[in-house]
């Protein structure tokens, strides 16, 4: 199969030592996947390192004036080649052990949203570290938007509108059908809106899950693995009634996702996106587990399917 595979910004670690020791973990699962033939396009999170980054060019034009305030665009462009850079190498060394004969690029890659969608006048999307009660005040009163995260503390949130288009989609198909490994959409892409006939950037991070999606429906995929923190999804997630699902249809997680079963700001933009991607075509599949469980639940032995 076609499979676009989305590997959580949170899995990576949020300093350059953790991120190259999990980028290690991640190239194993995704030599699994292509051992067993699959043809894989990777793409990658960046809540915790685009916010780093942000927050390392803030400090350096505090103390330094001539040191830019970089706008999120160019943020997230950032962490795609620094992201990027580890997933190529260690894929690469995985490959080796494997006898695997494939190449890995990683694609600076834009993608296309409405400067009038609604998710820029309500920033929802969370980025960096997570914060103390103590320093999100601080900086709400910056003006900053801040918001608690799923009971795991507080986060700065920015715009988070939806991909409408990929810049580099054929690029990434061409790749992909010559054979090799292709890393794309990285953060889920850097926001651009066309201006005078060039694209712009636009101060946002989109959602990678989205992202993968529509890349994923873009370039006629049959699959899109989501990767996050659990192995299957659950119900009345935290509760005494909790139970998880190996499969759900479209309509079905539409109507628990309305009854309030899937966090905000965690487990509900992974099931938007699958719900996306499985009405894009006939015979497309989300499946929705845990990174060191892919291969297994490829095989249909864990995770959860929507279909």
């Amino acid at each position: 199969m076609r499979i676009v595979l989305a590997l959580g910004g949170n899995a990576l670690g949020d300093n350059l030592d953790a991120q190259m020791e999990a980028a290690k973990v991640a190239a194993v699962s995704i030599a699994d996947l292509i051992s067993m033939e699959h043809e894989v396009i990777v793409v990658h999170g960046n809540g915790p390192q685009v916010g780093m980054i942000e927050t390392a060019f803030e400090t350096a034009a505090l103390v330094d004036h001539h040191f830019p305030v970089l706008p999120m665009s160019v943020c997230v462009a950032l962490s795609q080649g620094y992201i990027g850079y580890d997933l190529q190498n260690v894929l690469r060394y995985e490959f080796d052990k494997r006898g695997i004969k494939k190449e890995v690029s990683t694609i600076i890659t834009q993608v296309v949203v409405d400067p009038k969608d609604p998710a820029f006048e309500n920033p929802s999307k969370p980025i960096g570290g997570f914060l103390s009660e103590e320093d999100a005040l601080k900086i709400r009163a910056h003006g900053e938007v801040v918001e608690e995260d799923s009971g795991r503390g507080y986060r700065r949130m920015v715009a988070s509108p939806l991909p409408l288009d990929i810049v580099e989609k054929e690029t990434i198909r061409l790749l992909t059908e010559a054979g090799q490994v292709p890393i794309a959409c990285g953060g889920g892409g850097i926001p651009v809106a066309m201006r005078d006939g060039q694209y712009h950037g636009m101060s946002a991070v989109i959602d990678k899950d989205r992202a993968a999606a529509k890349l994923a429906e873009l370039i006629d995929a049959e699959m899109l693995i989501i990767l996050t923190t659990v192995e299957k999804v659950s119900l009345s997630f935290g509760r005494p009634e909790e139970r998880q699902v190996d499969r759900l249809t479209a309509d079905e997680a539409d109507v628990y996702m309305a009854e309030g079963h899937f966090g905000k700001g965690s487990m509900q933009p992974k099931i938007e996106a699958a719900i996306d991607f499985v009405r894009s075509g006939a015979g497309r599949t989300t499946l929705i587990t845990k990174l060191t469980t892919a291969k297994e639940a490829l095989d249909g032995k864990t995770g959860t399917i929507l279909c």
